[in-house]
């Protein structure tokens, strides 16, 4: 017994359990969001966009982790960051006022975003480079079964018991939180591979990271805040039909994700990227212009299926970066992501009033600028070799 016990007590089951937890408490956050603000607090896209550029704002601050980390080791701030957000996502149901949303999204958001840097920057040090986009990709497969669950859990709870929003955020976020003590309890600490920079680092050499970070996360605003209220709003649909795409969503990641990483280890990153981008272009043009309930549906899974693709940036990165740079440079990328995460939702909703399928044009270009981008990302990425261009600068 002893013997399975410190076999299952490994970084990487630990970092899987977490991956577990956090959707399943953010799912129904997200899920439920645009019912609940449209229904409760009366919010239209000018609200809506302002909440999600303030629920980013604690993202573009992200590199502030870095400097915890002087006073708590990553792992435990991990967890104590998943703490946070299943708190703030208890705390939800309890203010349906316009205050009372921005405050707890911020709180929510604070835990969120730290437990998302640190997350990757474990995983990257953990985690061996050949093994890293497999890997992921099994993360993705694992957060996809904790959305399924909640999900499902959300339509049987709301469709056929009745319950109302303020109990299902506070069942969630109290059994995350639960869930989160007990494996702060269940597993030892694990020891740095590499000891880590605790400053904040910007390397030239880094650039074509975070130019390709910065539009990953121009991109992820358009399907996050914009995607999903279109389907409220132009389509009216419901938190049934909300959910549904969502487990949809989540069934094929669960099914293909880990394929994927996969894939991403044989083609290459530059390959994954220029199919990414080339699709995203395809599907932002087609939001701008759909009619149908139907085919926007459609254009929404594959939308998120095209998520997993992404981990292209980090395996890239994981290549070109020196081992003692990756927790001070995983903060700097989620802040760098975070820029555009900041303004774009605030800004684009006031365009939205005016008309809505500008928003997704832009998406377009943000999607051509991110193809420019990766055709510069070389055939095998490595220190000393960041870009396919012939200079670059080592520092």
């Amino acid at each position: 017994m002893k013997t399975l016990f410190q076999r299952f007590n490994q970084p990487e089951h630990l970092l899987l359990a977490m991956t577990f937890i956090m959707p399943l408490v953010f799912a129904v956050w997200m899920v439920l969001l645009n019912n609940f603000v449209i229904e409760k607090a009366n919010f239209t896209g000018v609200e809506i966009g302002i909440l999600q550029s303030l629920r980013e704002i604690p993202g573009f601050l992200a590199f502030t982790a870095i400097y915890a980390l002087i006073f708590i080791k990553e792992q435990r701030l991990a967890l104590l960051s998943l703490a946070i957000t299943c708190i703030g996502v208890f705390l939800t149901g309890f203010f349906p006022s316009l205050l009372g949303m921005y405050l707890t999204t911020m709180l929510m958001s604070i835990g969120f975003h730290y437990y998302e840097t640190v997350s990757q920057s474990l995983t990257l040090q953990w985690i061996d480079k050949e093994k890293t986009a497999h890997f992921m990709g099994r993360m993705l497969s694992v957060k996809s079964i904790a959305s399924l669950l909640a999900f499902s859990s959300i339509w049987l709870l709301m469709e056929k018991f009745s319950w109302d929003y303020c109990s299902t955020y506070a069942l969630f976020g109290g059994v995350g939180l639960l869930f989160t003590l007990f494996l702060t309890l269940l597993f030892k600490h694990f020891p740095e591979k590499t000891p880590q920079t605790k400053k904040l680092i910007v390397r030239k050499r880094y650039w074509l990271f975070y130019a390709l970070t910065f539009f990953s996360g121009a991109r992820r605003q358009i399907f996050v805040v914009f995607a999903g209220f279109l389907m409220v709003e132009k389509f009216h649909y419901s938190v049934a039909d909300i959910s549904a795409l969502f487990l949809i969503n989540y069934v094929f990641n669960w099914l293909f994700a880990a394929k994927i990483g996969k894939l991403i280890g044989k083609i290459g990153e530059r390959a994954t990227l220029c199919v990414e981008y080339i699709g995203l272009i395809i599907i932002f043009i087609s939001y701008g212009i759909v009619e149908s309930a139907s085919i926007a549906a459609v254009l929404y899974v594959v939308d998120h299926l095209f998520f997993a693709l992404a981990i292209a940036i980090k395996t890239y990165f994981q290549k070109v970066a020196q081992p003692e740079d990756i927790a001070a440079s995983a903060a700097i990328s989620f802040s760098i992501n975070h820029i555009a995460a900041v303004i774009i939702p605030a800004l684009l909703g006031l365009l939205w009033i005016i008309q809505a399928s500008w928003v997704f044009y832009i998406g377009a270009g943000f999607a051509i600028c991110s193809l420019v981008l990766a055709l510069l990302v070389p055939d095998n990425p490595k220190q000393g070799k960041e870009t396919r261009l012939i200079y670059n600068h080592r520092s």
